[in-house]
């Protein structure tokens, strides 16, 4: 677990805001805006914030499925940003990805085994008797029946189709699967199923996920280390404990207070944000979370915090901590 598998650096992505009657670029969208981190292998990296945060935007960034503004992606060595449409292609063996919805990431026309076979032909993994052999097998490791391949799927449950989208993600023998919201849109219950399948294929198969979501104790069961977003940015980044145990940025501590404790006598103190947040086309200057944070300082307005480690494991783009930090 010591071998770094995945290197972001520097990485943006603006959307330009068009208007007038030619199209004319006005502004940007600064859906991701400079950021940097590091998956090693076998790990399991969670990325949470609100919606809108870039989350998502950062995720598709590393398939290239949204090309990146600016900004490096190093995969395994190889510099991902850098590669031709069809070299990409080839990388994304390796690469896959489970994506947030179940209902529309599944082609309604095509049965089960068209589906799950779709990766094997377009890397053109085995021969066709191999490839059905392929999709009988991880129909089985993800705990569904080899018969479900000749259904479609409207004939199964939100569940199963998410069954069925990790299968896919499996097909190509990846090293990495980032994993969009898998089970925002699941039913409580069904939602442990689908994490606890995913630990024990990552133990089996010996995978790195890249988990986004936006639910706190998801991202706490599942991780061994968690990145806080809010507009673009990374706020704080630490090992999964250590980020629940003692949060360092005012907005993570905001966000771990509102997360219900299932006991009527637990008493915490509550750090309460106000306001809404700020337009990713027109974000505030210096620290982008100044306009919320009850701990607002002079410098916040002015000067953009440098995201960087303040405890060893333990990063976070805050001036309140500057002084703590190793020279």
């Amino acid at each position: 677990m010591t071998e770094q598998l995945l290197k972001v650096e520097g990485l943006k992505k603006y959307f330009p805001i068009k208007s007038g009657i030619f199209g004319r670029v006005s502004n940007h969208v600064k859906a991701v805006d400079d950021i940097s981190f590091s998956v090693k292998e076998g790990e399991t990296l969670g990325i949470v914030g609100e919606s809108g945060c870039g989350k998502s935007t950062t995720g598709r960034m590393l398939m290239r499925l949204l090309e990146p503004t600016e900004g490096k992606v190093t995969f395994d060595g190889q510099e991902l940003t850098s590669l031709s449409s069809n070299d990409m292609r080839k990388a994304r063996r390796d690469i896959q990805m489970v994506f947030q919805d179940p209902y529309a990431s599944l082609n309604p026309r095509h049965t089960i085994e068209k589906i799950l076979m779709e990766p094997l032909n377009v890397h053109n993994i085995g021969d066709p008797k191999e490839r059905k052999q392929k999709v009988y097998e991880f129909l089985e490791i993800v705990g569904l029946s080899s018969y479900h391949a000749k259904r479609y799927p409207h004939q199964f449950s939100g569940g199963q189709r998410q069954r069925i989208g990790i299968a896919r993600a499996l097909m190509t023998n990846p090293k990495l699967i980032i994993a969009d919201e898998p089970v925002s849109a699941l039913d409580v219950s069904i939602q442990a199923q689908v994490l606890n399948l995913m630990q024990d294929l990552q133990k089996e198969l010996k995978l790195t996920y890249i988990f986004i979501a936006h639910d706190l104790g998801v991202v706490r069961h599942i991780s061994d280390r968690v990145g806080v977003m809010y507009l673009g940015n990374m706020a704080e980044m630490a090992d999964t404990e250590d980020l629940y145990e003692k949060p360092l940025h005012p907005y993570t501590q905001a966000l771990l207070t509102a997360v219900p404790v299932p006991d009527p006598a637990f008493e915490r103190e509550e750090v309460v944000i106000k306001g809404d947040v700020p337009s990713p086309a027109n974000p505030p200057s210096g620290c982008r979370f100044h306009t919320r944070c009850p701990f607002k300082m002079d410098i916040c307005e002015t000067t953009v915090p440098i995201f960087a480690e303040v405890e060893k494991g333990h990063s976070v783009a805050c001036h309140l901590y500057e002084e703590s930090r190793p020279q």
